[in-house]
């Protein structure tokens, strides 16, 4: 189903260097799928436009979508998100790192249904905003340049300069009551949960 494919772009970000998990963990597969795979079929079932920001297009060709690098090397997830936002057609874009197993259509709908009149929407669970799972808009590209000039890196650093909507467990409870959508795989151990968890069916 379209959220609004004239308004929104769906972004995977691919540049993390995988040092907790000793190897590319975008390329890694889980229950028979790689984990951006994965992230990219629900990307599809919901964005005409999508993105992908990463410095090795060459182990992704055969994605089929549009790669972009870091326009400031070496800044981060701050610096992909930045990326995102300057080279995305549309004026806002949707962020999703491609190491989150258990994306949730549903709730990334929803993120974008709250876009109108703010510059970020990003939710806030486990005590803290998810920036890597979150909707930017066009707003955002200078005061994270600036940012990134200075070496300001903490990707929510900018969220004062910006207007910020975010968006409370509450609010997704019906669509991801354990906030499973937001999980990233960062190590062997949190991978082998996230394989035992599909295993056992508990998506």
């Amino acid at each position: 189903m379209e959220v609004s494919p004239d308004g929104v772009t769906g972004v995977l970000l691919a540049g993390g260097n995988s040092s907790r998990m000793g190897r590319n963990k975008a390329l890694m597969p889980l229950a028979g799928q790689r984990l951006v795979d994965r992230a990219l079929a629900v990307l599809r079932d919901l964005f005409d436009d999508l993105l992908m920001v990463t410095n090795s297009p060459d182990l992704y060709a055969d994605l089929g979508i549009r790669m972009v690098p870091d326009l400031v090397a070496g800044k981060g997830a701050l610096g992909g998100i930045h990326s995102a936002i300057h080279h995305a057609a549309t004026p806002h874009c949707l962020v999703v790192a491609c190491d989150m197993p258990f994306l949730n259509a549903a709730v990334l709908r929803y993120l974008v249904e709250q876009r109108a009149g703010y510059d970020v929407v990003v939710p806030s669970v486990y005590d803290r905003p998810q920036p890597l799972h979150a909707v930017y808009g066009k707003a955002c590209l200078q005061p994270i340049a600036r940012r990134l000039e200075t070496d300001r890196l903490h990707v929510v650093g900018f969220f004062p300069d910006v207007r910020v909507r975010e968006v409370t467990p509450e609010e997704l409870a019906d669509f991801d009551p354990e906030g499973l959508s937001f999980r990233n795989l960062n190590t062997p151990e949190e991978f082998a949960d996230a394989a035992r968890r599909l295993d056992a069916g508990l998506k």
